[in-house]
This record gives C-alpha cells, structure tokens and sequence, in this order.
C-alpha cells in the first residue's frame, strides 16, 4: 500500500509539468527529509549513483548515433531497402522496418529512428499508394525496435541500476527485435491492399545498393559481434563505435568535418547530462524506499499472496504499460526497477529476461497515447492528425503485446544468444 501510494504521488508530480529530473528530485528529497530529518545524505547518494564505469558508455553510444547521422552515413540504408525488398508484397512498408531495424541498430534511440527513417519513408509510402496512416503507423511502430535492438540505452540503464551485464542484456535483445520486425514486415505483407507494386531489382542493382550502404550495415555487425566474441565490454564496443563511426564518416565519406564533430559532441553532452541528471534523482528515490523497507514490503506481500514467477511477471507488465501511457521509458525504468529487484531474487527471475519484457513494454510506452513519444514524433514530421496517427499504429500494438507474451512464454527467445557468449 505504501508503494502504491508513493507511485501515484510521483506521477502526479511529473504530471504537473516539470522536467523528470527536477520533479523526481523534488519528491525524493522530500520524502528523504520526512523520513530522515535531514538531507545529509544527498551527496554520497548521488555520487554513488553515477560512480560507475559502465555509465561512459551511454555518451559514447550516443556520440556513435550522432556522428553516423551528422555524417550521412545512413541515408542510404532506406534506398537499400527498397532496393531489395521493392518486389514483395508490401514491398516498400517491409522495406520501411528493415530500415528501422538497422538505424535501431546504429542510432540505440527509438525517437531518432522514427525521426530520420520517417522523414524519408511517409512520403514515399504514401507516393506507392499506401494510406496516411497505414505510412504513419509502420514508421512509429518501426522506430521503437531502436530500443530493444542493441545497443539501447534504457538497456545500459537498467543493467547499471540492477548490476546486470549489460552485454548480455545487448545480447539478450538481438531474437526478440528481429521476431517484432518480423512481425510488423509480415503484417505489412498480409495488408497490402491498393498499393504499387515494382518491378524485382536487378542483380546489378542490388549490389550497388549494397555496396552505398556497406559501411552503415557493418557498424553494428562490428560492436554487436565484439561483444558477443569477448573482444569488447559494452563500454568498450561503445567507444571502438564512436572511433569506427568517425573514421567511417570523416575519411571514407569525406563529409565529416571538425564543425560536425564539435555539434556531434554537444548533442551527446545535453543528451548524457540530461539521463545523467534524471539518474542521480532516482538514486536518491531509490534510496528513500530502501530506508522505508518498500522493496522487503512488496516481497513479504508476494510471499503472501504466493503469486509465483507468471503472476509477478503479468502484475509488473500490466503496471508499466499503464504508466507508460503517462511516463516517458527513462522514469519507469528508475522508478520500478529498485523496488521490483529484491522480488526478482526470491522468485528466481532472470534479471536479463525481466529487462527483455520491461523494454519491449517499454516500446509499447512509445506509441500509447497520450504519451507516446514517437506518435508526437511522427506527428512533427507528417504534419498529421495525432488521430490519425494513432488509428495508423493500433495494430502494431496489439502485433507488440503478442511478441511480449511470446517471448514470456519462452524466456529462450531471449536467453539463448546471451548463454553462448565467450
């Protein structure tokens, strides 16, 4: 009861208005003063929240995305796509994922990813016949594998706040992104009503098209497979990215230059500053619920009720889908996460396969209303009706849950790539 009570008093607060940082920190600070009498130990929480080596990889990561699309490296990935996948029943929706799924692979943001791809795809769906919103609805559904498909960063998060390897968790999201792209290409394919259908590309221009977007397609397969070989930690496969991504842009493109790399840099600060700011608050929450025996109370009361491994799993989806409707992916992951850890550890839930059901709900955050963040983005780049939107990506929310349950049923899903790394 003590939870609930205090979660609904966290909401209401970023309800209001204010930046996640200051109204958690606001909050935090205030139920640490009652419970406490002082702030004495603002500080050492704080610093010890964010002391970790495993932090440097999400401005890295992030410096990798910025570079990759400031040095357009990634504008050929779409005209891949098409290329290879014009021929097939929704041909170009299909060809609209594949182009999701490998920015999800260079960017780690689902924003970016519905940002950059949409901007190229809306207009060339709707050019081949499809309707607005059936455009809309596949690049806002597409853009959230950008947070599941590795490297992601509310993935690095999670392991840090839980002590998982976050390698493993990179790992672990591989099987589960592929299955929901699967998913999304095959309902483009079945739906395919009214829409132009191409000609097969040629053998020619399937090479060329291959051989422009080379460099884009082999960044990810050289993070992903390092870390899977054992070469490099996650920290390590984000800076070997960032380095790849500038060689890549600034001396085989050529269209890199120190202006670029100076606006990349500044982007990735404001980014990490701003996660940064955000965790240091939940730290202080988390903090507080430990002093308050929160976390032993929730376990005493699953004890209890003896809900067991499924019950816990279904009580937690059900719980983050509905505040994602109303909190953006970072303050879920925060918030819920240090008071469903100790449940974890009595029930024996593998922490890398609760991180896989989390992100995957948290992609369903991205395109519920009335905060989905990538129906707003998608809504900026078309200049559509949010209804219309919203109509547009229905299905993949239903197409998404069914990928969750899946994946609930066989934890293998997403288990099996991670148990054979070296």
């Amino acid at each position: 009861m003590t939870f609930l009570l205090i979660l609904v008093g966290v909401v209401l607060v970023l309800l209001t208005g204010l930046p996640v940082f200051t109204g958690l920190g606001l909050f935090a600070g205030g139920l640490l003063l009652v419970t406490q009498g002082d702030l004495g130990a603002l500080g050492e929480v704080v610093f010890g929240q964010l002391d970790s080596y495993l932090l440097v990889a999400i401005p890295l990561f992030t410096l990798m995305a910025h570079i990759m699309i400031r040095g357009r490296v990634v504008d050929d990935l779409y005209g891949t796509a098409h290329t290879l996948l014009r021929h097939l029943p929704g041909g170009i929706g299909i060809a609209t994922v594949f182009a999701c799924t490998i920015f999800a692979a260079i960017s780690g943001s689902s924003i970016a990813t519905a940002l950059t791809v949409g901007a190229v795809a809306i207009p060339q769906m709707i050019h081949y016949g499809y309707k607005p919103r059936v455009a809309y609805g596949v690049v806002a559904a597409g853009g959230t594998l950008g947070i599941l498909i590795p490297p992601s960063g509310p993935m690095v998060l999670y392991g840090v706040i839980s002590d998982t390897s976050i390698g493993g968790l990179f790992m672990a999201g591989i099987l589960p992104g592929l299955m929901i792209a699967v998913l999304f290409a095959v309902w483009c394919a079945v739906n395919d009503r009214g829409t132009l259908r191409q000609p097969r590309a040629s053998l020619w221009e399937m090479g060329r098209a291959l051989r422009k977007s080379g460099w884009a397609l082999s960044l990810p397969v050289f993070v992903l497979g390092g870390m899977y070989a054992g070469v490099f930690t996650a920290t390590e496969a984000a800076a070997a990215g960032a380095l790849a991504a500038l060689v890549v842009s600034a001396v085989i493109y050529r269209n890199f230059g120190l202006r670029d790399l100076w606006a990349s840099a500044m982007d990735s600060v404001r980014t990490s500053a701003m996660l940064f700011m955000i965790l240091a608050a939940a730290g202080v929450f988390g903090h507080v619920l430990t002093k308050m025996r929160v976390p032993q109370q929730i376990v005493e009361l699953v004890v209890h009720w003896d809900v067991g491994v499924a019950g816990f799993l279904i009580a937690m989806m059900v719980l983050i889908a509905l505040l994602g409707m109303f909190l953006e992916t970072i303050s879920i992951i925060l918030i819920t996460t240090p008071v469903v850890l100790p449940v974890m550890a009595h029930l024996g839930i593998n922490p890398i396969w609760y991180g896989i059901l989390l992100t995957i709900n948290l992609e369903l955050a991205l395109i519920t209303p009335p905060v989905g963040m990538n129906l707003f983005t998608i809504k900026a780049v078309a200049k559509a009706p949010m209804g219309e939107v919203i109509r547009g990506v229905a299905p993949y929310v239903f197409l998404m849950v069914i990928g969750l349950v899946l994946v609930m049923i066989w934890p293998d899903i997403a288990l099996w790539l991670p148990s054979t790394m070296r």
